[in-house]
C-alpha cells in the first residue's frame, strides 16, 4: 500500500495530525502509524485520539531513514541480495567510464558470486576504491555517439539479411 521509507517532507511542520490523517498522507495503514508510536514517535499528549505534531513526524521519519542507511565506505560495493557492503572477490574491480563525470565500479560479491555495481565519479575514483585493484576501461560508444553506425543487426552473424 505505502512506501517502506515514506517521505518526511509530506508532513507540514506547523500542523497536527491524527492517526487516520497520517495514514492518508503517507499512504500507509493505520496500524503502521500505531507501530510508529511504539518505535518512538511521540504524540502531543497521552490521551485519545492520538494527535502528533508535524515536526515530530518529520523528526521520527528522518531518524528512521538515517538508521536504515548503510554507507559503503572506501573499497566496498553494496550487494543487493546480501543487503550489505562487500569487498569484491579477490580485491578486484573494473571501472567502466561512461563519460567525464560518471562511471560504474563493478565486481563480484564474494558470498553470493553475483555482480555488484557502484556509481562513481571518475575524478574521485581513488577515494572510493580504497585498496582495491581497479582496471579502468572506457565504455563502448552508444549508436548515437558513433560517426558511422553499423547497420548489420541480424542475429545470424553472417551479415546477410
Amino acid at each position: 500500500m505505502g512506501l517502506r521509507h515514506p517521505n518526511p517532507k509530506l508532513a507540514k511542520i506547523h500542523r497536527s495530525y491524527s492517526v487516520e490523517e497520517i495514514a492518508r498522507v503517507f499512504k500507509v495503514h493505520k496500524n503502521t502509524v500505531r507501530n510508529w508510536f511504539e518505535q518512538g514517535m511521540e504524540p502531543i499528549d497521552g490521551q485519545r485520539p492520538a494527535v502528533v505534531r508535524g515536526h515530530e513526524i518529520r523528526r521520527f521519519l528522518d531518524e528512521r531513514r538515517a538508521r536504515a542507511k548503510r554507507p559503503s565506505g572506501a573499497g566496498r560495493i553494496y550487494c543487493l541480495p546480501c543487503r550489505a557492503p562487500k569487498v569484491p572477490a579477490g580485491n578486484m574491480a573494473e571501472c567502466l567510464a561512461a563519460g567525464d563525470t560518471t562511471a560504474t565500479l563493478q565486481g563480484i560479491c564474494p558470498d553470493c558470486n553475483r555482480m555488484i555495481y557502484r556509481k562513481v565519479n571518475p575524478q574521485k575514483l581513488s577515494a572510493v576504491c580504497g585498496d582495491l585493484d581497479v582496471t579502468v576501461t572506457q565504455a563502448r560508444p552508444r549508436i548515437e555517439e558513433t560517426t558511422k553506425p553499423n547497420v548489420k543487426c541480424d542475429s545470424t552473424g553472417d551479415g546477410h539479411p
